[in-house]
Order: C-alpha cells, then sequence, then structure tokens
C-alpha cells in the first residue's frame, strides 16, 4: 500500500482498539505484512469499554507514543444475550443502555482519551466502525432499534468530534466506517440474507478508503467501497 501519511515506512505508527476481533485481526496482519508498527488493544489488555477509568488508564499508559493511524474496531451486535428487537415491543431499557455504553458511549471516550494520541502537525486519521444500518436516512426495513440508534448516535459522535479536533489540527481525519457485511461471530446469526465479505477483504478495503482521504473528508461517514453513506 502507498500510504501517505506523510512519514517514512518505519517511522508508520498504528493503534488498533479491539485487534483480537474478526475485523481488528485482520487489520492488525495486513498492517504488519505491509511493514508497519502496529499495537493492539482489547479486553484481553484490559481495555474495557464500559468502564471508563479502563479506557483513561490504557491511553495514559501509551502517553509519549503518536499514531498515524488509529482505528477502532470494537463493537457488539447480541449483548449479554439480548438479540436485535424486531419490533418496539421488544425494547427493554437495559439492553438498549447496554447498547449505547458499548456502540456509542464508549466510542466518545476512546476518541476522548486516544485522539491526544494522534501525530500532531501532520496527517493523522481517527477510524471507527459504524454500520449503515445506522444511517437514519438509510432506514427502510425497520427493527433493531437498540442497535440502529447507537450506531447513529456513535455517528453524531464522531462527525461532532471531527469539527472540533480539525479546530486544532486541520490536517487531522475523524471518520466512521461501514466495513460491509462482514464473516465474523457478531453477524453469523443475521447475514444469511445478505451477501458477505471476508475479514481479510473488509480489512483491505477500509484500509485503502483511509489512504485516500483527505481532511476535507473529516466528520463523514464512508462504507468499504469510499462511497459516502447518508447521515
Amino acid at each position: 500500500m502507498g500510504w501517505r501519511f506523510g512519514h517514512a515506512l518505519a517511522d508508520m505508527k498504528t493503534l488498533i482498539l479491539g485487534h483480537t476481533g474478526g475485523i481488528g485481526a485482520a487489520l492488525l496482519r495486513h498492517l504488519q505484512d505491509a511493514g508497519h508498527e502496529v499495537t493492539g488493544l482489547s479486553r484481553a489488555d484490559g481495555l474495557e469499554l464500559g468502564d471508563q477509568n479502563s479506557i483513561a488508564d490504557a491511553a495514559e499508559a501509551l502517553r509519549g507514543q503518536r499514531f498515524d493511524l488509529i482505528f477502532n474496531a470494537t463493537g457488539g451486535l447480541v449483548i449479554d444475550g439480548h438479540p436485535p428487537e424486531k419490533s418496539i415491543a421488544q425494547i427493554d431499557a437495559k439492553a438498549m443502555a447496554a447498547q449505547f455504553a458499548l456502540n456509542a458511549i464508549g466510542v466518545a471516550l476512546l476518541l476522548r482519551h486516544f485522539s491526544p494520541l494522534m501525530r500532531p502537525d501532520s496527517r493523522a486519521v481517527f477510524a471507527s466502525l459504524s454500520a449503515r444500518i445506522g444511517s437514519i436516512t438509510d432506514n427502510r426495513l425497520g427493527g433493531w432499534i437498540s442497535y440502529r440508534a447507537a450506531k447513529a448516535a456513535q455517528n453524531q459522535i464522531v462527525k461532532t468530534a471531527a469539527i472540533e479536533i480539525a479546530r486544532k489540527q486541520k490536517q487531522h481525519i475523524v471518520v466512521a466506517l461501514h466495513p460491509g457485511t462482514v464473516q465474523t461471530a457478531l453477524t453469523r446469526d443475521y447475514a444469511d440474507r445478505y451477501p458477505t465479505i471476508t475479514p481479510e477483504r473488509a480489512a483491505g478495503a477500509l484500509l485503502g478508503v483511509i489512504e485516500g482521504l483527505s481532511p476535507q473528508d473529516s466528520g463523514s461517514f464512508r462504507d468499504w467501497k469510499g462511497k459516502e453513506i447518508p447521515w
């Protein structure tokens, strides 16, 4: 890959949050195979998105390091055994709160604590996995209310953070990315009606999208083919 972060390959540094999941692990392999220096953090390392202190501690442990790419590959669909709702009648307050804690609030906390680790005064990217299902405009089927709403909230968080970060670092890029329907444990029980792609293909495509982003694209929501998704 012809990365255009403005640094020699030996200086390229990437941080993957959630590097043990299907997409996170594939991203790790792609980047390491390309010769990049990659750091990964996950629950196994004590990173728990429902615990703000664990997020702050994980970021503090990396203080002094700076990254050209920070990729948030965390997320969840079925949490604590609660599958996506098929109707409003199935909404459960605790299940909905858990969706927001992981897929929205958790992302906000990652941005708070890890975005300061983006390399200053240079092109650097903070990319967060979202989902097309979080698009309000694109919602034609209904259902999956908690997951949709949490991903829509994440998109707003990413958009708002991008505006603030650009005021201080004009070369920084903050984006939400839809990876496609990927063959992972998250989608195993729900992807039978949709064409799927492998984690390796998704990872390569997402890295290609990131490579082509400019600061003018910060705050956008894009799919794995680089096409902008309506909010």
